[in-house]
């Protein structure tokens, strides 16, 4: 299993896709604002996603 970085765009839970702000040893945090829909959806600008619940599908803008 790849663990996203800094930067990368994953996507999770039904759908729901952010900009990997911090890495931890099991889980990433993740901003949520980059959707086009996030204020229509109602939730939290941040959440933790563990390495297993994502996929990786945008790299950092800085690699």
């Amino acid at each position: 299993m790849t663990k996203a970085e800094v930067g990368n765009v994953i996507r999770f839970k039904g759908g729901l896709q952010g900009i990997v702000e911090k890495v931890n040893e099991n889980s990433v945090i993740v901003d949520l604002t980059i959707m086009e829909n996030f204020r229509e959806l109602q939730i939290e600008e941040k959440t933790v996603v563990n390495h297993k619940n994502y996929t990786i599908i945008q790299p950092s803008i800085n690699a």
